[in-house]
C-alpha cells in the first residue's frame, strides 16, 4: 500500500496550523515526561486560545465531586456536557475552554465542560468513572434534554456515557457529537493502516496513551466503558453526528460506529472532513477546511439540542 501524500492532501493553510503547534507542543511530545507534556500541551492551548464570544459567561462549579465548567448565555434549557481530548493524559478546563465557549455560543445551550480524572495517575476505569459521575449528577441537578459531546479521548467518554446510560438515565440524552473519537475500532485495517503515520496524530501515539490509560495492561474486552465499539448491542442509543479528519488513524471509527448504530435501527450520520488533520478543532481560526469542520460540530449540537435530525 503506497503512503498517503499529505503534501497533496493538506492544504497550505492546515500545515500553517500544524507548524505553528508542533512549535509549541512537538510531534514528539510523547517522549517527554508527563508533567512536561501537559506543561507543553497547556502552553500550545493558550497559544491557539481565543477570545471569549461576547454574551457568555462561565462558573467553575463540581458536579458529583468533578470539578467543571459551566458556560451560558442566560437563555439555554439544554445542557451540552463536554469531554476534552488529551489522549487521556492532558488537558482540562483551560485547554478547551475558548471551543466550549464558542459551542455555547453558536448552538444557543449551555455547555458543562468535564474535568476528568486523567492517567497514568487515574488508571482505568477510573477516567470513565468520573466522566460519569460528572453526567449523573448533572443529569440529576439540571432539567431539560442534555447532548453529549467530545473530542478524541472525549469522544470516547461520551459515546462510552452513552451506552452506560440506557436503563440508568433513560430519556435525558437526546443525541451525541463526537469529534475524531478513538472508540476501539479494528486496528488491522481501514485509516489505522493507511494513516498510521499521520501528522498529529500516529500509531505509536496511540499506544503511548492507551499504555498509560490501562496501567501497562491489556484493555479489557467487551467492555464499551473502555471500547464503545466493542459493545454488543447498539440499539437504544441516542442519535449521533460523527465528524472526523480525513488524515487520522482515527478516521475509520466514526465510519465504524455509524454503520454499527445504523444497523441496530438507529440515527447516526458521519462527516469525514477532507484534508483534515486530528486536533484541527484549534485550526477553525486559521484553516477553512477546519471552520467549515467546526461547523459541522456546532450544527450537530443545534440540531441535537432541538431535537431535530436534518440529515
Amino acid at each position: 500500500m503506497s503512503e498517503p501524500d499529505y503534501q497533496a492532501l493538506i492544504d497550505a493553510e492546515t500545515w500553517a496550523y500544524i507548524a505553528r503547534l508542533d512549535a509549541s507542543y512537538p510531534p514528539d511530545a510523547v517522549g517527554m515526561s508527563i508533567a512536561d507534556q501537559r506543561a507543553a500541551y497547556d502552553r500550545m492551548c493558550r497559544v491557539f486560545h481565543a477570545e471569549r464570544p461576547e454574551g457568555v459567561t462561565s462558573q467553575d462549579v463540581d458536579f458529583g465531586g468533578v470539578k467543571c465548567r459551566h458556560y451560558t448565555t442566560g437563555t439555554g434549557h439544554v445542557t451540552v456536557v463536554y469531554y476534552h481530548g488529551g489522549g487521556f493524559v492532558v488537558g482540562g478546563l483551560e485547554s478547551h475552554d475558548d471551543i466550549c465557549a464558542e459551542i455555547c455560543k453558536r448552538s444557543g445551550l449551555d455547555v458543562i465542560s468535564v474535568d476528568y480524572d486523567l492517567a497514568p495517575e487515574a488508571v482505568f476505569p477510573q477516567c470513565f468513572d468520573t466522566a460519569w459521575s460528572a453526567f449523573e449528577a448533572v443529569a440529576a441537578g439540571r432539567s431539560g434534554d442534555i447532548v453529549l459531546c467530545g473530542d478524541s479521548a472525549g469522544g470516547n467518554l461520551a459515546a462510552a456515557v452513552a451506552h452506560h446510560a440506557r436503563g440508568r438515565v433513560d430519556g435525558r440524552i437526546v443525541g451525541q457529537v463526537l469529534i475524531y473519537p478513538g472508540l476501539g475500532g479494528d486496528q488491522s485495517k481501514g485509516s489505522y493502516v493507511t494513516h498510521a503515520e499521520a501528522p498529529q496524530l500516529t500509531m505509536a501515539d496511540i499506544a503511548f496513551y492507551k499504555t498509560l490509560r490501562f496501567g501497562g495492561k491489556e484493555p479489557p474486552l467487551n467492555d464499551p466503558r473502555a471500547a464503545p465499539l466493542s459493545d454488543t448491542d447498539f440499539t437504544g442509543l441516542p442519535p449521533t453526528v460523527l465528524v472526523t479528519a480525513q488524515c487520522d488513524p482515527l478516521s475509520s471509527d466514526g465510519e465504524s460506529y455509524r454503520d454499527a448504530l445504523l444497523a441496530a435501527g438507529g440515527q447516526a450520520v458521519w462527516f469525514d472532513v477532507d484534508g483534515m488533520v486530528h486536533a484541527c478543532l484549534r485550526a477553525r481560526n486559521m484553516s477553512t477546511r477546519a471552520a467549515g469542520f467546526f461547523d459541522h460540530v456546532v450544527r450537530g449540537v443545534r440540531a441535537l439540542g432541538q431535537r431535530n435530525w436534518p440529515y
